[in-house]
This record gives C-alpha cells, structure tokens and sequence, in this order.
C-alpha cells in the first residue's frame, strides 16, 4: 500500500487502538469498583476475590449477575417504602 490507502488503513488501526485502551481501562475500572464494593459492603476478602476474577473472565455478564446478587446493606430508596 502507497500514498492514501496507507493512511486510510493507518488512520482505522489508530481509532481501533484507542478504542481498545479505552475499553480495557474501563473494565479495569468496574472490577477495581465490584471488588472495593464488596470489601466496603463486609463480605469476605475470598467472595470479593472470586467476584474480581469473576468480572475479569466474563465482563458483562459478570457484572449482570454481580449487581443482581449484590446487597444493598439494607438501605431503601425512594421507590421501597421510604
């Protein structure tokens, strides 16, 4: 490849890159987040170890299944009767 196709190719791997950096940051960032969740919540450092490990293999479904089994410690919003 010479000239504009080059840099057309050259442009797409650019903008794929960034993309990829951006998404791993963030699911760095949301297991980072579910792990600090479960230590600040009192579970055990092995079930916020196995949800960390959890997120990092399977990333949207583990935090599917992470926000539906987390406790809330018992607080209520606005839509549970408070």
């Amino acid at each position: 490849m010479s000239g504009a196709g080059a840099s057309v190719f050259s442009g797409i791997v650019t903008v794929f890159l960034l993309i990829s950096v951006v998404l791993f940051v963030l699911h760095v960032a949301i297991c980072v987040w579910a792990y600090r969740d479960c230590i600040r919540k009192g579970r055990s450092p092995e079930f916020a170890l196995l949800v960390l490990i959890g997120l990092f293999f399977f990333p949207v479904l583990g935090l599917i299944v992470y926000l539906l089994i987390r406790n809330d410690g018992g607080r209520r919003g606005p839509y549970n009767g408070y």
